[in-house]
């Protein structure tokens, strides 16, 4: 799956959340300024080229929805990155958060706790492990 440029996944953010939306939906949901419809509608065209959005047409109007799911752009491309900055180590990619002063005590005990409830979902689906 090809990577979105900012502007390109800015519309799939847009078109996400709305499901389905014609050109001025997609304009009205940026905030201002708004960009022009000509701009919006020459990244979209190009969202339809590499088959990220469809459209329907009513007339000489479009109304346009995505293709892909973005939790599957998401996925796709995390792995990516996890790939290319942590040799494709989860773990590895982990640790980033633990190394980073940004993050307070209750942001990663947030995350802890995040972890502890998979890890125990996992145990209770599969006992044996």
């Amino acid at each position: 799956m090809k990577e979105l440029t900012k502007a390109e996944e800015q519309i799939m953010q847009y078109l996400w959340k709305l499901e389905k939306a014609f050109l001025k939906d997609i304009v009205e949901a940026y905030p201002e300024p708004k960009p022009a419809y000509t701009t919006v509608s020459t990244v979209i065209r190009v969202l339809v080229k590499k088959k990220f959005i469809g459209f329907n047409t009513y007339g000489k109007v479009h109304e346009y929805f995505p293709l892909v799911k973005k939790k599957e752009y998401f996925q796709t491309h995390f792995k990516g990155i996890v790939g290319r900055f942590f040799n494709g180590s989860l773990s590895g990619f982990a640790s980033y958060f633990t190394d980073d002063d940004n993050l307070n005590i209750s942001e990663l005990q947030e995350i802890k706790k995040i972890v502890d409830t998979k890890i125990q979902q996992l145990k209770d689906q599969n006992p044996n492990d």
